[in-house]
């Protein structure tokens, strides 16, 4: 079985909105784009570049696939490492809607989502890497389909945008495997699943 990480950056308060520019993700008159830019420095390429270089295939929502779509097959892959491995890595897109799948090793998951995803983490092959695809998480979070968490959250509160942990998120718990901070006080939290809520009482 193949594990399923979700890679999301995230501010304080749960907002993992598209970080990558000023016009990269505007829906819902976002109005914070590139709120990342300003935290990133040399250890957080380091962490990047660990994570993007292990062998991975890539699961994403449509909205996602479309914006690296549009950028990453453009890209120069002797001058901008991160191109190489997204560009090779067989992609996994649902959506419930007609989408134009152009970019190399692409592939359509429709219907019964969750099942298809069940599916694949039983198939042999490299681990399944989430990248952005808000709504792709829910339904993931929601059927209990997310192995590990790779955060790095952010030392800043946006009050609006998307939220990793929306409404149908289960109750869950997590244990936290590696950690780190960097020098502009980004906090890198990979978290793996570890079974159900625990309770108890302090009286």
């Amino acid at each position: 079985m193949r594990k399923l990480a979700v890679l999301t950056f995230i501010s304080l308060d749960g907002v993992m909105q598209a970080p990558g520019g000023t016009e990269e993700d505007p829906s819902g008159n976002f109005p914070y784009g590139g709120w990342t830019f300003p935290y990133f420095d040399e250890v957080m390429g380091e962490v990047m570049g660990k994570q993007m270089s292990m062998p991975f295939d890539m699961l994403l929502g449509r909205k996602t696939y479309e914006l690296f779509a549009g950028f990453w097959p453009k890209q120069d892959e002797k001058t901008n490492p991160g191109a190489a491995p997204l560009n090779k890595a067989k992609k996994y897109v649902v959506s419930d809607k007609p989408i134009k799948l152009g970019w190399e090793n692409s592939t359509l998951v429709d219907g019964d989502v969750a099942a298809k995803i069940k599916e694949l983490k039983q198939q042999d092959g490299p681990m399944l890497q989430v990248h952005g695809s808000s709504n792709l998480i829910q339904t993931l979070l929601k059927n209990d389909l997310v192995d590990e968490l790779w955060l790095k959250i952010f030392p800043v509160t946006l009050g609006t945008g998307k939220r990793l942990f929306g409404e149908g998120t289960i109750p869950a718990a997590f244990e936290l495997i590696e950690s780190q901070v960097s020098p502009k006080g980004v906090i890198v939290a990979s978290y793996k699943r570890a079974g159900e809520i625990e309770t108890g009482s302090f009286a």
